[in-house]
């Protein structure tokens, strides 16, 4: 009895040790250059927790790092304060952290002028490029008058962020501290998003040399803030300033240096709330919740649909909000039926709050087809949802007895039969009559 008793009970206290050790969505490992971060950054990350998150500390370099066991990951999220490491510990590696992200994992990066190979690499990786060892923002219009003397703690304006509130946030309110290393990336890239720029007189380089190249980066080319939602929709925000996250910038007065007003508090703090909600999944995502079609006036969907049907398609797409689940509300929502390639595309059209509809006819080629609704906007996870039915021909029965386009022909056809019908009574009855002989010639015979 004690043995049958011992089994399960080591079972179930391994099954409870595996539930306590499996991450939540919630854990996130935070990574410094050294602990005096944590309290330079204290709000930030007081912010964090108080939104439910449970950080780990760890130096970047720490001998005993370790993301993942037995194929599991321990965090959900990676926080990177470490600009000036040059080499990850332990197990980690700038290919572990990409692994990460390519598995979905967040990740939120703060670089600064002087930052190491490990994020200049671990940049690279995401799609970004920091500037040389040492350089600067520099921006001699619009610094802060706070700045010691060589313009590097610039101002930037709200209406630099992205035009995208469910990322940062509405560009309205008190101007941007920032200072710190500038970034580029390629215009071209369609995962990148360039949440801050640098105003068009800024330019990055190294203050206390001599300029005598052209900058790495000028005027709006220069980020201040990027990120990249890879297409699994794993996300990464990379800054290049630790400042933006200190207390010192949430809590400093704002005046531009050159005909500047007064703010008594920067915009940074709303600002990196709202991008570490996104960039932690917090906002910005969406899902199908449900799809349904059927023929027009039915409920259920059928075994084939006919083509020429009218069919109707309902779709429920919710978004998630302070941790729960609300209807999602656009007017650009399209809806594809494919066979290869689309045969219609049309708007959706909210019917309620979250749910959208469309009703169409089938179009008159039978195949296999796929209601596909591919839904990507800045700032939103990528909406992509396919539902395959069959589209058969009509049967023998179905078939219209007399198609309207083809009255031309069997007018043709009738007018043709009464053709040959006047021709055969015609023919049939039309009698010659013959001359008559001369008698005159028969008495000359005679």
């Amino acid at each position: 009895m004690v043995k049958m008793f011992r089994v399960p009970a080591l079972v179930f206290l391994l099954f409870l040790g595996g539930i306590a050790a499996s991450p939540t969505g919630k854990d996130v490992l935070v990574l410094l250059d050294n602990l005096a971060v944590k309290e330079t950054h204290s709000i930030f990350f007081k912010d964090l927790i108080d939104r439910g998150y449970k950080l780990t500390y760890k130096l970047a370099d720490d001998a005993n790092l370790v993301i993942s066991k037995y194929g599991e990951y321990l965090y959900k999220h990676i926080i990177i304060f470490a600009p000036s490491v040059e080499e990850f510990g332990g197990d980690l590696s700038v290919p572990k952290i990409a692994e990460f992200i390519d598995d979905g994992g967040n990740v939120l990066i703060a670089g600064g002028s002087e930052s190491g190979d490990a994020i200049r690499e671990l940049a690279s990786e995401c799609g970004f490029e920091l500037d040389e060892e040492g350089a600067s923002v520099i921006d001699h219009l619009n610094y802060d008058a706070a700045d010691p003397g060589d313009h590097t703690l610039i101002v930037a304006s709200p209406s630099n962020l992205i035009d995208a509130p469910v990322i940062v946030g509405p560009r309205t309110g008190s101007p941007l501290l920032y200072k710190g290393t500038g970034l580029i990336a390629d215009r071209e890239n369609p995962l990148i998003l360039q949440l801050l720029t640098a105003d068009s007189t800024a330019y990055s380089y190294i203050p206390t040399s001599p300029i005598k190249e052209y900058p790495h980066a000028i005027g709006k080319g220069t980020l201040l803030i990027a990120a990249l939602q890879a297409r699994n929709n794993a996300r990464v925000v990379f800054s290049g300033s630790l400042y933006f996250f200190s207390d010192e910038a949430f809590t400093a007065s704002v005046q531009k240096a050159i005909g500047g007003k007064l703010n008594p508090k920067s915009g940074n703090q709303d600002v990196v709330t709202t991008i570490s909600k996104w960039v932690f999944g917090e906002t910005g995502r969406l899902r199908v919740s449900s799809v349904s079609h059927a023929k027009d006036g039915e409920t259920s969907p059928p075994a084939s649909y006919t083509i020429l049907e009218p069919v109707v398609y309902t779709i429920k797409i919710e978004k998630i909000n302070d941790g729960s689940w609300e209807p999602f509300v656009a007017k650009d929502i399209q809806l594809e039926f494919v066979r290869i390639d689309p045969f219609v595309r049309t708007t959706l059209k909210q019917v309620k709050p979250g749910e959208y509809q469309a009703k169409f006819k089938i179009p008159d080629v039978y195949g296999v087809y796929q209601f596909k609704v591919d839904y990507n906007r800045v700032g939103y996870t990528h909406l992509y949802s396919t539902t395959q039915v069959s589209v058969r021909p009509l049967q023998h029965t179905e078939y219209e007895r007399f198609i309207p386009s083809a009255y031309p022909y069997y007018i043709s056809s009738f007018s043709m039969m009464v053709g040959v019908w006047i021709f055969a009574l015609v023919f049939l009855h039309y009698r010659e009559d013959t001359p008559p002989t001369k008698k005159s010639d028969d008495k000359k015979t005679n």
